[in-house]
């Protein structure tokens, strides 16, 4: 992403799969269209699901993430209350049926080898087809559709879900954000500070400026 490189940036922890990462994401949405300069996004994958996950990588549905349904019902609560508080209309509120592991891979995939907008148009339309649309985001065929949305050639979807070191490489970026102190999404990070959660774009201004 040379392109990426020239502007300034700010670095985004997300999973997919974290609705608090869709809305924060519309946040850092008007506090990008407010400014005079652009403010590109540096995307850094992040796995809530980590902790669950057996020796192949799949996620093992009995095991205890400590996460109860008092939980899900604070969690859902805030998701309401955000939503309505950046005019989103959400399809589901939580997301716990679903595996965001395959969406990161291509996305870090695309990243690597394709200019940032094309990477940008891409990971929004993952995010759009979960949480506007309600999809599994762990499918191929909605990743393919993704990757279409974002002007792909559908093939670099299965090229990377086969690829078995591509996987490895996300994984270490998963162990790479922990050994950072990043413990939740999504974490929005410039110049040394930091701002977690769906923040106001209030915030997120003076998180960058200052």
């Amino acid at each position: 992403m040379s392109d990426t490189q020239a502007r300034e940036r700010i670095t985004v922890y997300s999973d997919y799969v974290c609705p608090f990462c869709y809305l924060g994401r519309q946040s850092l949405d008007r506090y990008q269209a407010e400014r005079a300069e652009p403010l590109a996004i540096d995307w850094q994958p992040f796995d809530l699901r980590a902790g669950k996950r057996d020796a192949d990588g799949e996620i093992d549905p009995t095991v205890d993430d400590g996460k109860d349904e008092d939980y899900y019902t604070q969690a859902r609560e805030n998701v309401r209350r955000l939503s309505e508080e950046y005019d989103v209309e959400l399809a589901q509120e939580i997301a716990t049926d679903v595996d965001s592991r395959p969406a990161q891979v291509v996305s870090y995939r695309l990243k690597q080898t394709e200019d940032y907008e094309t990477w940008l148009a891409f990971d929004r339309a993952v995010f759009e087809a979960l949480w506007a649309d309600g999809r599994d985001i762990g499918e191929m065929d909605v990743l393919v559709d993704c990757a279409e949305a974002a002007g792909c050639d559908p093939s670099v979807v299965r090229a990377a879900l086969d690829d078995d070191d591509l996987f490895t490489q996300v994984d270490e970026q998963f162990a790479a954000a922990q050994q950072r102190g990043i413990t939740g999404v999504p974490t929005f990070a410039y110049d040394g500070h930091a701002a977690r959660g769906a923040v106001p774009p209030a915030q997120l201004r003076r998180l960058v400026e200052g």
